[in-house]
């Protein structure tokens, strides 16, 4: 496993559930854990987009 954005699209989205579990252990208010999951899907949306650009870049280069 040698890509990195691989990677780190498993470990946020790991920390995020995380997150969202801990939220919903202690009770926490609904307005966090909507927060966490908005940060989880723009993390994995700039994951994305970086790993299109990289695709994009590797072909040109070939």
């Amino acid at each position: 496993m040698h890509d990195s954005l691989r990677i780190w699209a498993i470990g946020s989205q790991l920390l995020g559930f995380l997150l969202l579990i801990g939220l919903r252990t202690y009770d926490a208010a609904a307005h966090w854990q909507i927060l966490v999951f908005v940060l989880m899907l723009l993390a994995a949306f700039y994951i994305a987009l970086l790993r299109r650009y990289k695709n994009n870049k590797r072909q040109k280069k070939d």
